[in-house]
């Protein structure tokens, strides 16, 4: 029987290899049912997904332990669907290259998007698969035959060759494609093996052909018809990337109760305005972001790459705060969400920001939507007080959160302010309903904040503008305007530029906004500001952006300028002031103190204790007994699920308790 099987093992292993796949893609997808969908609509992608299992499988032949080394490898590409699976129970975003290069933080993982008992599962399953792993190693059936290894060897390079030109066809048939506007739909479109490896091989700006310092000398002498900055030009210029904003009226089968953004709409007509070309839909917040700070564009990234998931991660990066800070600006970045969201801890300060202002630093973090996400009416005190902060010009930049999804198919919201119809089915209806009754919210938020600028003593310009379109599966024949990749922005100011009309991509608003001020540096704003609507605009546009973060950096004569400097987190430090038994408890503590969060927490002698949040000068702990010289400490902790402080230094007060009546005394470090 075996020297049968083994006679037919290349097709068996095909048949194998398909029906591993077809696994993957129905956890992928949540349904076996779409799995089939997929199969037999796209036979040649399927097809293509499944071969490349094959491809990987056909190493087993230069061994003996074939069915050890063919389960090993199944093993690894069903764990990588798995967690696949499991990210899309809770994200947006599928699997990626990235995720893969953070899997020494599996338990995070596993921590934030499963339930324990899901985990303790898991758990079992990957130790009883690893048990299997070991007997079929020692006890498993051995390939008995001779091995022929120039015909293994060559059977492998033919299949590896074999693939890779299929792959070749299919990317100039258009079958599969190297561009993800959307990475969860190209997921879907392209397959999982395919769009995962992708991610992994296919990142950074590849090297242009012409590239050289003389190549980079003649571009920077395009720029040379540009003015010199106004030294008197200093306004405060402050962001606001709307999550999922855009105008609902566009989809030409909707049906609404009212206008759900009136405000944004008159701004439209009043101020400069327009489309804004976004590098994503329905998700990739951060590329938008990416694009709307640096000034650089996507397009000659990887595949459904995420800068501030890799080279972000290591590097400085040209950017607006660089640039304005060398002109006496204080940066802030604000947002709504986890400091930890999309790794912005970190990687904002390889961006130039002084300051980040996330969501546990925010009194008013617990104001949330019925979906969870904090309402986005709380970042207008955080914009204040950053203005209020400095004595300087400062440049703000607010990412929201409100308006994320996912959107419930379930009629969530009761006795709605605007009510939806004309979806295809009821379940769109209600995803629709709460979508716009969120960004309506947002239009309130937007209107509250223009006020209180409105008579700001200082100058202010006010960009405002949607991140992608929501995650509603639109397609360009549901659109009036007949685009995915757009939304729309409005530069708004309190001192009276010229409205002007113009459509930009995300990449092009900042050099755009500093133009309109006066504001000529840096090296790929300038270029913009000079070179936009040229010939080979889009051309050396590349060449730049590969010579800042990959190259020789010849545009700063071969070494970056831009330093690595710690972030500040939160605005104002946490300090607590004084602590108090509550009369007649002998285990319940209040403690006084200023700029506290509902994410301020106490750490007592090295372990958290559950902290009662009362106001911004006020907690309470219960449970615990002081005694003198306890250390107590007061921290920022993170909103995600590993729950950590937040930073060693700026946000955590350290404190001794050195005596029966109370008394505390500072010993902090890094204050």
């Amino acid at each position: 029987m075996w020297k049968f099987l083994n006679r037919i093992s290349l097709i068996l292993q095909a048949l194998g290899s398909a029906l591993l796949y077809f696994v993957i893609e129905a956890i992928s997808r949540h349904s076996f049912a779409e799995a089939w969908t997929f199969m037999v609509d796209k036979p040649i992608v399927f097809a293509y997904n499944a071969s490349f299992i094959f491809v990987s499988l056909l190493v087993v032949y230069l061994f003996r332990r074939r069915c050890f080394l063919r389960v090993l490898i199944g093993s690894i590409w069903l764990f990588l669907g798995a967690l696949n699976g499991i990210l899309l129970c809770s994200r947006v975003t599928p699997f990626t290259g990235p995720d893969l290069k953070l899997l020494s933080d599996a338990m995070a993982i596993v921590n934030k998007y499963m339930t324990p008992e899901t985990g303790i599962l898991a758990g079992i399953i990957l130790a009883a698969l690893l048990i299997f792993l070991l007997w079929l190693l020692i006890k498993g059936p051995k390939y008995k035959g001779k091995i022929k290894y120039r015909y293994s060897l060559l059977l492998l390079i033919v299949g590896v060759a074999l693939f890779a030109g299929s792959t070749e066809l299919l990317l100039e048939k258009r079958i599969l494609s190297t561009y993800f506007g959307n990475i969860a739909f190209a997921y879907e479109d392209y397959g999982y093996p395919y769009c995962l490896a992708t991610t992994i091989f296919n990142t950074g700006i590849s090297c242009p052909m012409d590239y050289s310092e003389e190549t980079i000398s003649k571009i920077e002498k395009s720029e040379s018809d540009l003015p010199k900055t106004n030294d008197e030009s200093r306004p405060n210029i402050i962001f606001i990337q709307l999550e999922s904003f855009f105008d609902p009226t566009l989809v030409n089968y909707l049906k609404l109760s009212e206008d759900p953004i009136p405000y944004f709409r008159q701004l439209m007509k009043d101020y400069s305005s327009g489309y804004y070309k976004v590098p994503s839909v329905g998700a990739g917040t951060a590329n938008t972001e990416f694009e709307s700070i640096t000034g650089m564009s996507m397009r000659y990234f990887g595949p459904g790459e995420y800068p501030y998931k890799g080279i972000l991660k290591e590097a400085t990066c040209e950017s607006t705060p660089y640039v304005l800070k060398e002109l006496g600006y204080t940066t802030a970045a604000i947002h709504n969400n986890e400091a930890n969201f999309y790794g912005r801890r970190s990687v904002f300060a390889n961006l130039g920001f002084d300051y980040f202002i996330s969501a546990e630093y925010m009194p008013g973090e617990n104001d949330k939507n019925p979906l969870g996400w904090v309402r986005d009416r709380v970042l207008t005190d955080e914009i204040m007080k950053c203005l209020n902060n400095s004595e300087g010009p400062d440049y703000i930049y607010t990412i929201s959160v409100q308006g994320h999804g996912n959107y419930p198919e379930e009629k969530l919201i009761e006795n709605p302010e605007i009510t939806v119809s004309g979806a295809p089915t009821e379940a769109m209806n209600n995803k629709w309903e709460y979508y716009v009754n969120q960004i309506h919210e947002m239009d309130l938020f937007v209107k509250s904040l223009t006020e209180a600028l409105e008579d700001y003593p200082e100058d202010v310009v006010l960009v405002l503008y949607g991140d992608h379109l929501p995650t509603m599966d639109l397609k360009v024949e549901n659109l009036k305007n007949k685009y995915l990749f757009q939304t729309e922005y409005v530069i708004w100011d309190n001192f009276g530029m010229k409205k002007k009309d113009d459509n930009l991509a995300a990449y092009q608003i900042a050099a755009e906004v500093l133009d309109r001020v006066g504001i000529h540096e840096g090296t790929i704003l300038r270029y913009h500001q000079a070179r936009r609507n040229t010939k080979n605009y889009q051309v050396d546009l590349e060449t730049l952006q590969y010579d800042v973060l990959y190259g020789e950096k010849y545009s700063y004569d071969g070494k970056s300028p831009f330093e690595h400097k710690k972030v500040k987190l939160g605005l104002y430090e946490v300090r607590l002031d004084s602590l108090s038994k509550i009369p007649g408890a002998d285990d319940i503590y209040l403690l006084k103190g200023e700029n506290f969060t509902p994410s301020t927490e106490i750490q007592l002698n090295g372990e958290w204790y559950e902290t009662i949040y009362i106001d911004e000068e006020t907690l309470m702990i219960t449970g615990v007994v002081l005694d003198d010289f306890d250390i107590i400490k007061i921290c920022q902790r993170s909103n995600s699920s590993t729950r950590k402080a937040l930073s060693k230094g700026y946000d955590r007060a350290v404190y001794a308790l050195y005596d029966s009546d109370w008394k505390i005394k500072n010993t902090s470090e890094n204050k």
